[in-house]
């Protein structure tokens, strides 16, 4: 006997009913016994009401499972209203990591069969959503017979059904080839547009497809432009648009079809230059078509002209009131700022007035465009516009506009005394947020121009007197403090105002920057160094120096103790040495991008060695995170340092570029190209320590977009043992420009064959890229 359980309609409204969470589950575990024994019993009249009360449930979150054999017994079933049910449940509570649903293959085949197109209509929409790829290539070719029935009911679904097997199995496209062709001649938009979606999948997945379908542009540009021309439609019309979905789903076809296609795209010229000059904007289903039509002009070989108007019309966008299509128009004109760069300068000005926008993602977007769109023409104005929104940003876009700045002003700086002052500027307003070779780059800067020594001294100094909250500013001005000291106190600069400095005034400024507990370990190391060059620069009695460097002898931080101990080891036995070691630092000429990583690399070696320090545990965890290679494994310990050279002390000493490597007798290695990026590998093993290899890893940028947040990852066996070295930037300037070099450090004990595993993460042309590949190739040399 069944139990009696409540109705679906009396169920909804105990459940609604509930006051509490522990009433509803009490409600739910009493009726699904109830289903449970009703199951069990086997009614066969009432099975399909009971599996809609349990699908309800299933809906509600609640565990169903156990109703998975009566869907299949439901849909066995000759009954329509038990096929409803059991087809329902069968999407709901089955899907491809379950075996049951293999069992319902020879049902649907069945029921596709019939000529009861409800029926089939409910076997399609099932097989359409879970059918797994077994099911896809056993109901191929019924689906297939179906796609030319004469209901259009059946053949919207068959369509939509055959999207769904090609996703599935690809390999699958040559049996939906035929049809397609006479399916395109539909006036249903229901069928048409299916059909629109089956040709985009198989021309997606299959070069002969894509190839047979080009044979089709004239046909889809008559539709389109029916669609285009026709008056309004009560039917098919969205905001006096007729049928937008159908138009930007041929659109997206014909962008398909016309890329690298010369044929196909003069096609389609006309079309689109209609499309684009006819719809309307007021309304978003005509935005959504004319951005279609934005996106398929620049994507095929179309005519200048029409590039152009494409442009303009994105440019519109960017008035509109609604934020998504300004965001669109954002993305899109970033995206064609390379290959059409004039187009998009004229509505530069537009785009700066999105910089105030106070969405962060229309801000962030128009930042982006808006370093994109600066040359040589326009770096002062965009620069001015620039700074200004630097002052006022929010602070997670600080880091990218400061860095965006600083790599326009080296590309495209007018002069130096300009360049030296938009860093400047940059330092004082978002110091804490700029590159890490913000420093090296505006000091070599500065080393080139000589006749710029006076003005940047002083401009340094008055900044430096004002504040000594930005690191990297104090950093830059005490380097230059020590070096130009002498003609800061000489006080004839024609550039600036006249400025009267005394000896007490420099030397107290620098024990500030000492004693502040703003100041970094790098940036004391700066300001000692400052003051130990300046005690052969000042006329004065050098003693109060010698003071403060014998105070830091006993610093904590080892670096800044070993600089003191050095300094006042000069200052007592080699007293009549320390002019000639403390003398300017000779100019370094920017040569090949080895020459610029070397220079930069013993820059930091020798004025931020415990910035480097701190790196080298968090590099040794990332390897634990890596896992790239079967075994590698991240309990091994560093390699232990290289052993100094009797020279290193001299080279702390005398603040000079480090001993350069021997010259290297392994040959580079280029491991790694793509899109203009390339990665350059060079070898050293230093002769004290054969089992050392030192690779230094050198990426450079020659494509016409920067390349910014570049990490490079590396794996190597469990034999062997990595460290990483802190890269010296994390962005790639186009066209050539600075590059990023990164030494990894490998102990080969066994001198076994080297695997390396890389990771490269990057954004270019505003899209996130990873790459991970292994080098299998590196020279015998590395390890033998």
């Amino acid at each position: 006997m069944v139990v009696p359980s409540l109705k679906l309609q009396d169920l909804i409204e105990e459940i609604r009913g509930a006051k509490t969470q522990a009433q509803e589950r009490e409600v739910i575990q009493k009726e699904c016994a109830h289903i449970r024994a009703s199951f069990r019993d086997g009614d066969p009249l009432h099975r399909h009401r009971q599996l809609a009360k349990l699908l309800y449930v299933h809906m509600l979150g609640y565990p169903a499972h156990f109703g998975q054999m009566e869907c299949l017994k439901l849909i066995a079933s000759p009954r329509f209203t038990d096929k409803r049910v059991g087809y329902l449940g069968a999407m709901l509570l089955l899907d491809e990591r379950q075996d049951a649903h293999l069992l319902i293959t020879n049902s649907i085949k069945n029921d596709l069969s019939q000529g009861i197109q409800a029926v089939q209509g409910l076997a399609l929409c099932t097989l359409s959503t879970m059918g797994s790829a077994e099911m896809c290539r056993d109901l191929a070719t019924e689906v297939e017979k179906l796609l030319l029935q004469p209901s259009s009911y059946v053949r919207k679904k068959a369509v939509l059904t055959a999207v769904h097997m090609i996703r599935k199995v690809p390999e699958l496209s040559n049996i939906f080839l035929p049809p397609c062709a006479q399916l395109l001649h539909e006036r249903h938009h229901g069928i048409l547009l299916g059909t629109i979606t089956l040709i985009t999948e198989l021309c997606e997945r299959s070069p002969a497809a894509l190839k047979h379908f080009r044979k089709v542009v004239p046909q889809l540009v008559k539709i389109l432009r029916t669609l285009v021309t026709t008056g309004y439609s009560t039917e098919h019309s969205i905001s006096g648009v007729s049928d937008p979905f159908l138009q930007v789903r041929i659109l997206r076809l014909l962008r398909i079809l016309g890329r690298n296609h010369e044929e196909s795209s003069e096609t389609m010229n006309d079309l689109l230059a209609q499309v684009a000059t006819n719809t309307d904007t007021s309304r978003n289903a005509g935005s959504a078509v004319l951005f279609e039509t934005v996106l398929t002009i620049m994507d095929i070989r179309s005519a200048p002209g029409l590039r152009v108007l494409a442009v303009n019309i994105l440019g519109r966008f960017l008035l509109n009131n609604d934020k998504n299509i300004r965001y669109v128009a954002l993305t899109s004109l970033l995206r064609m700022v390379q290959s059409d760069h004039s187009a998009v300068q004229r509505h530069r000005p537009t785009v700066v007035e999105c910089l105030r926008e106070p969405d962060a993602s229309l801000s962030r977007r128009a930042l982006e465009l808006s370093l994109a769109l600066v040359n040589s023409s326009n770096v002062r104005a965009m620069t001015q516009e620039l700074q200004s929104f630097l002052e006022s940003c929010p602070p997670d876009l600080r880091a990218d506009c400061a860095s965006g700045i600083l790599l326009a002003a080296e590309r495209f700086a007018p002069t130096k005394r300009w360049h030296i002052d938009t860093i400047l500027r940059v330092l004082t307003t978002a110091g804490i947020y700029v590159r890490d070779d913000a420093v090296a780059n505006l000091t070599q800067l500065i080393g080139e121009a000589q006749e710029l020594h006076a003005y940047s001294v002083r401009r340094l100094y008055s900044a430096l007197a004002e504040d000594i909250s930005q690191q990297p500013l104090v950093q830059v001005a005490a380097w230059c403090i020590g070096e130009y000291g002498d003609l800061l106190l000489e006080g004839s600069c024609e550039e600036t105002e006249p400025l009267q400095v005394e000896e007490e005034e420099v030397l107290a400024l620098l024990e500030k920057v000492l004693q502040s507990h703003v100041s970094q370990p790098a940036t004391r190391g700066y300001a000692l160094t400052a003051l130990m060059k300046l005690s052969t620069r000042l006329r004065g009695d050098s003693n109060r120096i010698r003071q403060v460097v014998s105070i830091y002898g006993s610093c904590l931080d080892v670096e800044l103790q070993q600089r003191a101990v050095e300094y006042n080891t000069l200052f007592q036995k080699y007293d009549h040495m320390r002019a000639a070691i403390l003398e300017k630092m000779p100019l370094v000429e920017r040569g090949g991008s080895q020459v610029d990583g070397e220079a930069k690399e013993s820059k930091e070696a020798q004025l931020s060695e415990t910035a480097l320090v701190s790196t080298e545990p968090q590099a040794s965890k990332l390897l634990d995170l890596l896992d790239l290679l079967d075994g590698t494994s991240g309990d091994a310990q560093p390699p232990p340092p290289l052993d100094p050279s009797p020279g290193g002390a001299l080279v702390h000493l005398l603040d000079l570029p480090g001993a350069p490597l021997p010259p290297p007798s392994i040959p580079n290695l280029r491991v790694f190209e793509r899109e203009g990026l390339q990665l350059n590998l060079s070898f050293v093993r230093p002769s004290g320590t054969p089992t050392l290899l030192l690779i230094m890893v050198t990426a450079t940028n020659t494509s016409g977009a920067d390349v910014t947040h570049f990490i490079c990852q590396a794996a190597v066996p469990k034999s062997f043992q990595l460290q990483l070295q802190a890269p010296s930037g994390d962005t790639l300037p186009a066209q050539g420009g600075l590059p990023v070099t990164q030494l990894l450090r490998i102990l080969n004990p066994n001198k076994a064959p080297l695997r390396l595993k890389l990771r490269l993460t990057y954004n270019h042309f505003g899209q996130s890229v990873q790459e991970i590949f292994e080098v299998n190739n590196l020279p015998v040399e590395t390890w033998q």
